[in-house]
This record gives structure tokens, sequence and C-alpha cells, in this order.
């Protein structure tokens, strides 16, 4: 997955701030021990997050799709000191990891994790939410967007990963393949829906930064 050259990714990596030891020996177990470590944010897109964060400075963060904690401890970085992260997993092996990094960082008594389907949990939570992210099945990506939309609110941010899908939603010959048609239907989706402004940002695999009128 390069949209650019592999020199000039590594040249972006190099003139973006270090994330840290605790992220950097997140990111390596993931790729020891994880069967698709490639789904980690990863240094670039970790720190993109970090920094939204950080702007947005919210009192309250969903997350759909926890995957090995990465991308929550980036998103907890800009959290009021008495802010609240929700984030949601269905893969309950990757609980162990995720806790024991969450607690190294000192931002585990504000990191809350559902485990289970977000389809069933999503419908529980109790909004508003400051900022949402949603990393998670593509099969749902539609679902979650709508469902986000009504825990959101009003000028609270949505990023949604992925909607580059490996540049996949441009490429003709990738047009029978069901999950670039559900990225190419929710990306355009959000272009037609008039309660947000929306920006795609080529951001590693593709974000799109949403925000609720």
């Amino acid at each position: 997955m390069h949209f650019i050259s592999e020199e000039l990714e590594q040249y972006i990596a190099d003139h973006t701030s270090a994330q840290g030891s605790l992220l950097d020996e997140l990111e390596k177990e993931t790729w020891r021990k994880v069967l698709v470590p490639r789904m980690i944010s990863g240094h670039v897109q970790g720190r993109a997050l970090a920094m939204f964060s950080k702007m947005i400075s919210p009192q309250r963060i969903l997350e759909i799709g926890a995957y090995t904690g990465f991308s929550a401890l980036c998103l907890a970085e800009g959290l009021r000191e008495d802010g609240i992260l929700h984030t949601i997993e269905v893969n309950e092996e990757l609980c162990e990891m995720q806790d024991r990094f969450w607690e190294l960082s000192g931002k585990g008594h504000q990191i809350h994790r559902h485990l289970g389907e977000a389809l069933q949990i999503l419908p529980q939570l109790e909004g508003p939410y400051d900022l949402i992210f949603i990393d998670a099945d593509k099969d749902n990506y539609l679902s979650y967007y709508e469902m986000s939309i009504n825990l959101l609110r009003p000028g609270g941010f949505i990023l949604v990963d992925n909607v580059l899908w490996s540049g996949k939603v441009v490429d003709e010959n990738a047009q029978n393949d069901k999950d670039t048609i559900k990225m190419q239907e929710l990306n355009a989706r959000i272009q037609d829906d008039d309660r947000v402004e929306n920006l795609l940002l080529g951001i590693r695999d593709g974000i799109m930064m949403v925000r609720l009128r």
C-alpha cells in the first residue's frame, strides 16, 4: 500500500514527531504477535490521530475497533484530564495486550472497553461524543457512520479510516470487489450528506474527517 514513493514516505516519517517508546514497543509487539499487523495505525497516522485529538481537546471519545490498543492511546493524548474514551473490540484475545499497554501509559483509568459486536453495543451507548474514530470491519461501515452521527454532538468530529482502500476506490479493475464497493458507497454517502462537512485526507490508507454541522 504505497500511494507515494517509499522514499517520500520515509521522509514524512522522519519529519514527524516521534511517538514515544511505549508506542514503539506496542507497534513492535503487534508485528511480532498478531496475525494481521498492518492493521495497526502506525507512526504517522498515530501522530495524526493524536494531533486531531489535541486540537479538539475532547471530553468524550468513542472508538469503533480497538485492535491492539495503539490508536486508543494516540487519541487519549488529547483527552481532558477528566475525559473518557470508550472503545469497542470484538476480539477477546487482544484484551490482554490492550490492558497492559493502556496501564503502562497512565491512561488506563480513562479508557473503557466494550467487548462484543459494535452493532449491538452502539445502541446501548449514550452520547454525545466529541470525537469518534471508526476503524473496524468494513461490511458495517455505513451502519457505523449513521449510528455515530446519532451519538455525536453538533460541531463534533468523526474520523473514518481506510477510505481509500489501498487505492481500489479509483481502480476500475476492483469494481467487483464487495469491500471496495462498500467503501465507495460510504464515501459517496458522506459527500452527499448535508448534515456534515467533510475532508478526505491522504494519510496512509485515507482518513475521512467529518464535522457535524
